[in-house]
């Protein structure tokens, strides 16, 4: 056993009751008949409590975009934890939310300027949410209530993302969600856009619903539309070539504030600091989490143009301008860990490498295009979605055992939505990597099949 290995063996690596701890998005008995743990993790690979080096071809959950258990993230954490290990920043503040601030809207577009920081991906689309209808309120156009999302989306799980999410699971357990709500149609059409790299060619229409919905409603009650730039919870839907130009535009004439959801797109998944630069589009608002500090402490946050702070900076310099915000906005190590990250993404040209590499990773996995079964894959980035053929009566079974059988018997961790496979593994990834990690993948779809 490698001392890597060691490291993360232990008794405690294998606990005897597995009862208590109700598991997130997870078939909870299933995984308590015969569970897949993890008890270390190094670079490219999990490592589970038997030493097995299982290899992430998820980036653990779209976040851990730099690797893992990267030595400068680590030493940035374990340093900040003796130095400072909580710090309020309700009416106080410490230098290094405020340096990890500065360094996030250098790398945004545009005049994105201002970081308002939560603590999750979900957070932040609530966050982002209630400044848009706060901003309204300040502008004096209280009327502008209505939220616009879009079908398929996925926005966290806070009443307000649920709301304008489009995932039906995600939705219709929790009663009526919030009121004035509509949704865009999604942008995924199999016989127009099937075995896409990069932007499909047709759809760019779609983004017109936009005016049908102003249209019935009155553009003087929106206060804003979110998307995905990219779509990836549901399956990786990569935009349609126009699609995000046309919704800005439509926005811009009727007053709308755009939002991008780039907790997964952001900070180097497609090549760029954030999704709006790779496609040249600004939003009004950018919503950030998972691989702002490669998933190794909690932080998310908004990133706002400046015309949209400057609107709240009025009135007695004494009073709060935005009643909200969380406990552990900013959190120490959090921001230690976010300022190593983005050290480490410069150094190691991790941004470039993802560009770089694109069309390799793409061409990979198209080679699994004639492999049973499979009827769709889409590219972007360094991201993949593999659509399966669903068993009759079994949505979804054949994509849970792929991912089930992936970890067992080939060593790989896959990520699953329905019966699609998404891949999106750390951005250090090599060309030998990503060989063994689509051919892992090869083994597993024909394992299914």
């Amino acid at each position: 056993m490698s001392a890597a290995h060691e490291q993360f063996s232990g008794r405690d690596a294998a606990p005897n009751d597995l009862e208590a701890f109700w598991l997130p998005f997870t078939a909870n008995r299933s995984f308590k008949k015969n569970p897949r743990m993890i008890s270390g993790a190094k670079d490219m690979h999990y490592i589970t409590p038997e030493g097995r080096k299982i290899l992430d071809g998820a980036a653990g959950l779209w976040c851990c975009n730099a690797g893992h258990n990267r030595k400068p993230i680590v030493e940035a954490i374990q340093k900040q934890a003796a130095e400072l290990d909580f710090s309020p920043t309700f009416q106080f503040g410490h230098p290094k939310a405020f340096q990890l601030a500065s360094r996030i809207a250098q790398m945004a577009p545009g005049d994105l300027d201002h970081v308002f920081y939560t603590n999750s991906g979900s957070e932040a689309v609530d966050t982002a949410l209630k400044i848009a209808l706060a901003y309204w309120n300040a502008r004096g156009q209280g009327q502008r209530t209505r939220l616009i999302g879009r079908e398929r989306g996925y926005h966290g799980v806070g009443f307000g993302g649920i709301s304008v999410g489009g995932i039906v699971n995600n939705r219709k357990f929790f009663g009526g969600l919030l009121t004035g709500v509509d949704h865009l149609p999604h942008t995924y059409n199999r016989a127009e856009q099937a075995f896409s790299v990069g932007q499909p060619e047709w759809g760019a229409h779609l983004a017109d619903e936009l005016e049908r919905i102003v249209t019935l409603h009155d553009a003087s009650t929106i206060a804003a539309v979110i998307v995905e730039p990219m779509a990836g919870s549901t399956g990786v839907l990569p935009p349609p070539k126009g699609y995000l130009e046309r919704l800005r535009a439509i926005c811009d004439k009727y007053g709308i504030l755009l939002i991008f959801d780039e907790v997964i797109s952001g900070f180097g998944r497609l090549g760029t600091a954030f999704a709006a630069e790779r496609f040249g589009v600004q939003p009004d608002m950018i919503c950030f989490a998972k691989a702002v500090n490669s998933g190794t402490v909690p932080m998310g946050g908004v990133i706002a143009r400046k015309g949209i702070y400057d609107t709240f900076m009025k009135g007695p310099e004494h009073v709060i301008e935005l009643f909200h915000g969380y406990t552990y906005s900013g959190h120490p190590l959090a921001a230690a860990a976010g300022l190593a990250t983005l050290d480490l993404y410069r150094e190691e040209g991790m941004f470039e490498h993802t560009k770089a590499i694109e069309q390799r990773w793409a061409d990979a996995v198209m080679t699994l295009r004639s492999l049973p079964n499979v009827l769709d894959i889409r590219t972007l980035g360094l991201v993949a979605g593999i659509d399966l053929a669903s068993r009759p009566d079994a949505f979804g079974q054949r994509a849970f055992d792929a991912m089930d059988k992936g970890f067992r018997d080939h060593d790989v961790m896959i990520r699953i939505t329905g019966d699609t496979l998404a891949l999106s593994p750390p951005l250090m990834i090599t060309e030998a990597q990503i060989d063994e990690l689509i051919d892992k993948v090869g083994k597993v779809i024909r394992a299914v099949a």
